[in-house]
């Protein structure tokens, strides 16, 4: 058969059969479909293509919203996910979908985190902003041991991806103590035994200033991990990668030490800790 007449047999197909087929593709491939045609953008833009899209479980997820979601079609659905994350279990959760593959992220505010000294009022406040998801976020007052960790139960991740940890920060104007790099680190703890994900990193809340040029401080910045800005004004520093296989039931630790030199600190504002796909 000609590629002629194979085309031909293509805009024969009814349209569930062409939405079929969509649906094994991706959601860039299907908004491109959508431009071509008038007849392939009712297929590419249907409920069965972009219902594949979405997480199996995406019913079970979106009935935790605190909020309810209004949404016309599964593609609608599906944008408002990626583009507007919503909050879970009463506000201690965070989901979006990554626009690209439609697979889970998720930040867990800082309520859920273990900080050390977190209740304690003379180490960390508990204050509102208004450019954080979060109804409250933790503000460092005095402390000299940093000691951060979050955990997630890996059942609630895209199956086949690899993860990364990500903390979710601000240093204000007047901050100090953190000028010296720090420990994270990402682990599967499964059924009490602990699998480190690769080795401890090291990572820096603010590049190093190298004082004098320093080959030392030179080699430092090279192998530690820089903050960076997110496209919502915080800062993040990349703690470790997991790569959930098959979601076996266990948790997925992540943590963050600086308890070395015990500089004292002042100044940090912790959002959370988010568990994102690698290739966003």
């Amino acid at each position: 058969m000609s590629e002629e007449n194979e085309i031909s047999s293509f805009w024969v197909l009814p349209e569930a059969c062409i939405s079929y087929i969509f649906s094994f593709t991706s959601p860039k491939d299907a908004c491109i479909a959508s431009t071509v045609s008038v007849g392939l953008k009712s297929a590419a833009e249907s409920d069965l293509v972009w219902e594949q899209f979405l997480p199996s479980d995406y019913q079970d997820i979106i009935a935790r919203s605190v909020s309810p979601l209004v949404y016309s079609s599964k593609k609608e659905l599906y944008f408002h996910l990626c583009d507007s994350p919503i909050l879970l279990d009463g506000g201690k959760l965070s989901f979006r979908l990554s626009k690209s593959s439609g697979k889970k992220c998720f930040m867990l505010c800082a309520k859920e985190l273990n900080i050390a000294w977190m209740e304690t009022p003379r180490y960390w406040n508990w204050k509102t902003l208004t450019e954080s998801r979060f109804a409250e976020v933790a503000e460092l007052l005095s402390v000299c041991w940093l000691d951060i960790h979050g955990k997630m139960q890996t059942r609630m991740l895209s199956l086949k991806t690899k993860y990364a940890a990500y903390l979710v920060f601000k240093l204000l104007e007047n901050s100090y103590g953190f000028d010296s790099p720090s420990k994270a680190s990402v682990k599967l703890v499964l059924q009490g035994i602990e699998h480190v994900e690769g080795e401890n990193n090291t990572v820096y809340f603010k590049k190093p200033t190298l004082r004098g040029g320093s080959w030392i401080e030179v080699v430092q910045s090279i192998y530690g991990r820089m903050p960076k800005k997110r496209k919502d004004t915080w800062m993040e520093i990349e703690l470790g990668e997991y790569f959930n296989d098959e979601g076996d039931e266990g948790d997925i630790q992540m943590q963050l030490l600086e308890t070395g030199l015990l500089h004292l600190k002042h100044g940090l504002i912790i959002e959370g800790i988010e568990l994102r796909p690698k290739e966003e």
